[in-house]
């Protein structure tokens, strides 16, 4: 009993003695778990967002947490379970495809093989150029759909160009990630066509 009296004694001065030797920050880096410098940063952006918070509700605060709340509810509701539908319809039309042109074993995947988290090579050679065609829709929708007369009003330009200019950069995207696609493939049959010869 008095050894075990006298170990935890020398622990406990162990530990003051360890404290004293920690500087104030690398204190509170144990405390906290990153530097004073991350919380004053941290701290900023709060205080950023809190002012342009304040400063963007000053106005229509109600129509604007209203559009706000709208646009949550759209993108949780309705665009998610459509991007998911989306992404998943691509996958198993490209891994059905790899299965019929030869790139799976004859006799299917070993058993005990896992292919969930799976996909073909191309799958995210669609996902790209559809996320940017999609941010750019987003960002601009007004002028693309031809719903924002104060633009023609204000510029003195017509927006019926950016419909067509949208289109055009969605096939470039897409044209851009299937030369890739395709230029990828070929470096890795050729890759494959010589480890078998060597």
């Amino acid at each position: 009993m008095a050894r075990l009296i006298r170990e935890g004694a020398n622990r406990w001065r162990a530990m003051r003695l360890y404290r004293r030797r920690l500087g104030a920050g690398e204190r509170f880096r144990r405390l906290y778990g990153e530097s004073p410098l991350q919380l004053l940063l941290l701290l900023a952006s709060f205080a950023l967002c809190a002012y342009a918070g304040i400063r963007l509700l000053r106005g229509d605060w109600p129509l604007i947490l209203l559009w706000f709340v709208g646009a949550a509810v759209l993108h949780d509701l309705v665009l998610v379970p459509l991007y998911s539908l989306g992404d998943r319809g691509a996958e198993a039309v490209l891994r059905s495809g790899r299965g019929r042109s030869g790139g799976e074993p004859p006799g299917g995947e070993p058993p005990g093989h896992d292919t969930r988290g799976e996909h073909g090579p191309g799958v995210n050679h669609l996902r790209v150029p559809a996320f940017l065609s999609l941010l750019l829709l987003l960002v601009y929708w007004p002028l693309v759909l031809r719903a924002s007369k104060p633009y023609e009003d204000a510029t003195r330009l017509s927006i019926d160009v950016f419909l067509g200019r949208w289109l055009l950069i969605t096939a470039a995207l897409f044209a851009l990630s299937a030369v890739w696609l395709v230029v990828r493939l070929y470096r890795d049959r050729r890759r494959a066509r010589a480890e078998v010869e060597s």
